[in-house]
């Protein structure tokens, strides 16, 4: 198991990586398997910002509306990509969104009050898990020399930070 401390919320807990290290498994495999958790995590954000996208209320409605549009057709970019990239690695994806649930484990947080605000802020804090593992999973994956994979985590963390700096922009004052 590998842990690497939140960005956002240094004080609240620390990431688990919801994965078993098996000493016979090729390091393909176990990269495989991260990528099947971020597929999984990315697919839950989808789900998540389209949610957010109906159900938000506020002065800025348009802005976020408009801007979480955005985001839940870019996870689910995200999304189609990993999970090509574990194909192409010969790994399975999950079948079915109950198998996306179980590769996630328990390091999503879900949104749990309608205002507008806590809604971000749990979107928000969703996001900088992701660059977590994003973070955590880059090293094995250039040590690799997946030079595809690694490209597109740098791009992918790169697309997180920017929508993290976005809701951090607009959540700032009121927390």
């Amino acid at each position: 198991m590998e842990t690497a401390e939140t960005t956002n919320h240094p004080e609240n807990h620390e990431l688990v990586l919801m994965m078993s290290n098996k000493p016979e498994a090729s390091q393909s495999s176990d990269i495989s398997q991260k990528l099947v958790l971020l597929a999984s995590f990315v697919k839950e954000l989808q789900t998540q910002s389209h949610l957010i996208h109906f159900n938000y209320e506020g002065s800025n409605f348009l802005d976020i509306h408009n801007f979480l549009k955005d985001q839940y057709e870019l996870h689910l970019k995200q999304f189609d990509q990993l999970g090509e990239f574990v194909r192409i690695l010969n790994y399975w994806m999950p079948m079915c969104s109950c198998g996306l649930k179980d590769a996630l484990g328990s390091c999503f947080k879900n949104i749990e009050s309608y205002e507008c605000t806590s809604q971000l802020r749990v979107y928000y804090d969703n996001l900088g898990t992701l660059e977590n593992m994003i973070k955590l999973i880059q090293p094995a994956v250039e040590s690799s020399d997946l030079y595809d994979v690694a490209h597109y985590l740098a791009e992918l963390l790169s697309q997180t930070s920017k929508a993290c700096w976005m809701i951090r922009s607009v959540i700032r004052d009121k927390y």
